[in-house]
């Protein structure tokens, strides 16, 4: 595969030059250098070259040494200059001091790919932060696709080639088809392999990405997805250095079927401080970089176990389930834990269809109902065989799209083998994801329970619990891909040009929002009091006054919005306050005074849009007013979506009971509000210099009566 080389700015690359870098000449080298050798069995590059020896690398190797003329047997040159000419890859074990003359040097020799393993440089900041820029710099104007600094290197076991002079005690032969792990922590790459090891899943290829000088998590990703053996992509980040490039990774991954399962720290970072409104602090980073995952159909998951157990299903189950899951287990006390469980990660449980409850009800006892979860109860003791009579007519089911079997084996036992035998020949043969979810957590289990399971490809998890998260994120994950596929076009909306630059007042941002189509409150901008008292004998009593300035946008937390204006003498006096609250803002410039008609009650949302200046523009819908701020009860979306995906989005908000009507209340109009947010999608998509809108309060109304825009913010950069 062949790559675009990438300027560089403030560690990030975002732009391009001419040259190329072939990254099969890192990942796939026909020649390996060693440079930096030591004749010491301890010493990292003894140590690569026994990796290289004990895989049967079948390159050529060169030695590098500036004391040595010898290693293991092996012939050594003095300097990377007295290497032929185009070895493919070189192993740096050299001192951070010498890298960039190193780098320099492999340029002259037109060397392809180079492996930094030493630390000290982005991470350490001030003049080693310059010398990685530097490095980078000599890398990209070569086309040398440079893994680091401050990794461990990469290793492909599939084509027997580790770049690394991490000890490789878990070789595997034959790697036909296997989960591809990228890290940017080189520790957490070898625990992901080990852990994926330990369950029977094969890896195609470990990388561990350090600082990412030239290439990035996204580079390695895009590579191996094109590799026939890689079937499943694992990363590890704690920052995504390139997003509209990961973002092209994972579409591209979508649409070759292959998931990326994604572990991203960071989780827990603030909204930047610059955001000027509720939607800005709202769609923090992590929010953001969330929903745009998402809609690309990566697997984002919260913690290691997790990654290692999604990464383990989307193996074994190539074909993501899309509809609930069914439970079967031998303990009451787990059907009602299950069924709270499922209900907090979202993952449906589907009722038996009713021929499918008679046929599971000839094998229950007559004292228990026949319901999913479903409770075996103890009679599998005895009775093993019921196993197989229950689970074989629930996978065959088209209701579920998984089943779990949460299941007490017991310690070894006179019964605990028969059981778990039982348990595996029901579950052998499914082509749904069907998974053990062991009671006891780490209770001694007969070993060959757990050897029959792993050859039979029965996923064999210690507990329900963990089995359960990991389908839940499967699930949606098969949810996502079928959404992909149904997705309709949004509706083509035409965007007017803004009203302005920088924070533009409220008077300004409804002037934009309403010629694409959404209604504001009638009403108009008064320059003094006859021309307030105008634009109220023309709109009608009562009025809301408030003070316009782009240096004032929460209006509301100075005083400056003043509600009910009943007649021209509440007016008179509306406006003396308003003028007296400008004067107390020393240098505030003052637009004028929005008049406009005061609005009847609804049900109070919030619609916005954010532009993150790495990953790109997002929407957002939630309930709002007083609210906002109070409950957080936001949904955070892509841009481009249709209406009719948002209505569903916002049916997934925690007050969505309250568009839906309660306790006798009319249902208000979530087709309208969907609109809404729509439209300002399209608005972000066509003008690149809005940073952030916020309508709060959105107004929604019955069904079929629509929306009302009370309030509107547009921030826009003050020069294109």
């Amino acid at each position: 595969m062949t790559v675009r080389a990438r300027q560089q700015s403030d560690g990030v690359a975002d732009g391009v030059t001419d040259a190329t870098i072939d990254m099969s000449r890192l990942m796939r080298p026909r020649s390996v250098a060693i440079v930096g050798i030591s004749p010491e069995p301890s010493s990292a590059g003894f140590l690569a070259l026994r990796n290289l020896q004990e895989f049967g690398y079948r390159g050529t190797i060169h030695l590098v040494s500036r004391n040595q003329t010898q290693v293991a047997g092996r012939p050594c040159v003095r300097s990377i200059d007295d290497l032929p000419e185009g070895v493919d890859a070189a192993l740096l074990f050299i001192p951070r001091v010498a890298i960039e003359e190193a780098v320099a040097a492999c340029a002259r020799r037109g060397i392809g790919g180079v492996v930094v393993f030493a630390a000290g440089f982005g991470e350490a900041g001030g003049e080693w932060q310059a010398a990685q820029d530097r490095i980078a710099a000599q890398a990209r104007a070569a086309g040398i696709a440079l893994c680091g600094p401050n990794c461990l290197g990469l290793v492909d076991f599939v084509h027997d080639i580790p770049l690394t002079f991490s000890r490789q005690t878990t070789r595997r032969e034959n790697v036909a088809a296997g989960v591809a792990v990228i890290a940017q922590s080189g520790g957490l790459a070898a625990v992901i392999r080990l852990a994926l090891g330990a369950k029977g899943i094969a890896v195609t290829c470990t990388v561990s990405t350090g600082n990412e000088a030239v290439l990035g998590l996204e580079d390695y990703a895009a590579y191996l997805l094109e590799d026939e053996a890689t079937k499943v992509v694992v990363a590890f980040a704690e920052q995504v250095r390139r997003p509209q490039a990961f973002l092209a990774m994972a579409a591209r991954a979508r649409a070759l079927g292959k998931p990326v399962v994604l572990l991203m720290s960071g989780r827990s970072a603030a909204a930047r401080e610059s955001a000027k409104s509720h939607t800005g602090a709202l769609a923090g980073d992590y929010a953001v970089i969330e929903t745009l995952l998402r809609h690309e159909s990566v697997i984002l998951v919260e913690t290691l176990e997790e990654l290692i157990d999604v990464a383990e299903l989307t193996l074994r189950f190539p074909s993501a389930p899309t509809k609930g899951v069914a439970v079967v287990t031998d303990s009451g006390a787990v059907k009602g834990m299950t069924l709270d469980y499922c209900d907090a990660l979202g993952l449906d449980l589907p009722p038996l269809p009713s021929a499918l409850a008679a046929t599971i009800q000839a094998e229950l006892p007559d004292f228990v109902r026949a319901s999913n979860p479903l409770d075996l109860t103890a009679q599998v003791i005895t009775h093993p065989e019921i196993f197989g009579r229950t689970i074989k007519p629930l996978i065959a089911d088209d209701s579920y799209g998984s089943l779990l079997l949460a299941v007490i084996i017991g310690e070894v036992s006179d019964y605990a083998i028969p059981k778990g035998k039982a348990c595996l020949a029901a579950l052998i043969g499914s082509r749904k994801p069907a998974i053990i979810g062991l009671l006891g957590d780490e209770v001694n289990v007969p070993a060959s329970i757990i050897t029959d399971a792993r050859a039979a490809g029965i996923p064999f998890f210690r507990s329900p619990e963990r089995a359960l998260r990991a389908l839940a994120r499967l699930t949606a994950y098969g949810r996502s891909l079928q959404r992909a596929q149904i997705r309709r076009a949004p509706a083509a909306i035409a965007a007017p040009p803004l009203a302005g630059r920088g924070t533009l007042t409220e008077h300004a941002s409804k002037a934009t929002i309403a010629k694409l189509g959404i209604p504001v409150p009638k009403g108009g901008m008064a320059r003094d009091l006859a021309g307030a008292k105008a634009i109220a004998a023309a709109i009608g009593f009562p009025v809301a006054l408030k003070l316009q300035a782009a240096a004032l946008p929460h209006k509301s937390d100075a005083g400056a919005v003043l509600l009910g204006i009943a007649d021209e003498g509440a007016l008179a006096q509306g406006w003396d306050k308003l003028m007296q609250i400008a004067a107390r803002h020393a240098g505030l410039v003052v637009d004028g005074v929005l008049v406009e008609a005061m609005a009847r009650p609804g049900l109070e949302m919030i619609v916005g849009a954010r532009r993150d200046r790495d990953w790109g523009p997002v929407a957002l819908v939630g309930l709002g007013g007083i609210w906002t701020e109070a409950l957080h009860d936001v949904r955070v979306l892509p841009i481009g979506l249709p209406a009719d995906e948002i209505a569903d989005e916002i049916g997934k908000l925690k007050g969505a009971a309250l568009l839906r009507g309660i306790r006798g209340a009319a249902a208000r109009d979530t087709a309208a509000l969907a609109e809404t947010v729509e439209r300002i999608g399209a608005l972000m998509a066509a003008r690149p210099q809005i940073s952030e809108i916020d309508l709060n309060p959105v107004m929604v109304y019955g069904a079929g009566e629509g929306v009302l825009a009370l309030d509107a913010l547009i921030v826009a950069d003050e020069s294109d």
